[in-house]
């Protein structure tokens, strides 16, 4: 179950520009036990997270506004301790040969290329 430590419910904050992947994420993370908070850019999930401090942050990389990236960036300058989960299905905003996954672990993140199945995004989620 999602549950941090001290027995509450761990909370979540999905942040991806597709409004079905966060709902699926969402519905997915619940029927786990997870309190999830959804985000359809970085702006708005480091808003959330002012507001209302999550503890595990799923972000998507390829976004309008501030994209995956800029989003580790700057959750890692303001909140060092936070375990991150970036997700990708890929993008063009990167050179082709680029590894844009390979990008995101550099800044110590724990990576998930989509599609990928939902039990793998639970398992991330413990070892996080």
């Amino acid at each position: 179950m999602g549950q941090s430590r001290f027995g509450r419910a761990t909370r979540v904050l999905v942040v991806d520009d597709n409004a079905d992947a966060r709902l699926m994420l969402k519905l997915l993370l619940e029927t786990e036990g997870y309190v999830v908070e959804t985000a359809a850019n970085g702006r708005e999930a480091l808003r959330i997270q002012r507001e209302r401090p999550m503890q595990i942050l799923v972000t998507d990389l390829f976004m309008p506004e501030v994209d995956g990236l800029e989003t580790v960036q700057r959750f890692r300058a303001d909140y060092p301790a936070m375990p991150i989960i970036v997700i990708s299905g890929g993008g063009s905003k990167l050179p082709a040969k680029a590894d844009h996954l390979a990008v995101a672990r550099e800044l110590g993140v724990h990576t998930m290329r989509k599609p990928f199945p939902p039990q793998d995004l639970l398992d991330a989620l413990r070892r996080v």
